[in-house]
């Protein structure tokens, strides 16, 4: 069963080791960049490692501030991609959004290049929207 796990002093080290190899470096941050990220931005950030059963194998990072619900920085580990998790692990992100945040659209920004990502989007039902800020267009899903 796929959770999301408050990061904390027991699990952050492993997390900090999580890597998605893809074609660019800037298509995903790294978690480390994300933690940071987050600390600065802690009234509107919500990390979280992603667990399968007990096993750590992602990280997520989601914005909740001004009514806008996105999922900023989502990983699956090299390890365990390819075995449907990450479909798991992003249905389990938007079931968090909605419940905690009664988010009725969450969004994703994706690299304009990065069509192995918009295509993983959009198999969850997201849509490209015409928003498109600094090289990344906005993928939205209306709940």
């Amino acid at each position: 069963m796929i959770k999301l796990r408050t990061i904390n002093e027991d699990n952050y080290r492993q997390c900090c080791g999580l890597k998605a190899s893809v074609e660019k470096e800037h298509f995903v941050d790294s978690v480390v960049y994300s933690l940071a990220e987050a600390w600065v931005f802690y009234q509107d950030t919500r990390p979280f490692a992603i667990y399968d059963n007990d096993t750590m194998i992602g990280f997520v990072s989601m914005y909740i501030g001004e009514q806008n619900c996105q999922i900023i920085n989502f990983l699956i580990d090299d390890s365990f991609r390819q075995k449907g998790l990450g479909a798991k692990a992003a249905k389990a992100c938007i079931r968090y959004l909605q419940r905690e945040y009664h988010a009725d659209r969450v969004s994703v920004p994706v690299a304009l290049e990065y069509t192995a990502a918009q295509r993983f989007w959009e198999k969850i039902g997201f849509t490209l929207s015409d928003s498109i800020e600094d090289g990344y267009v906005f993928m939205r899903l209306y709940l």
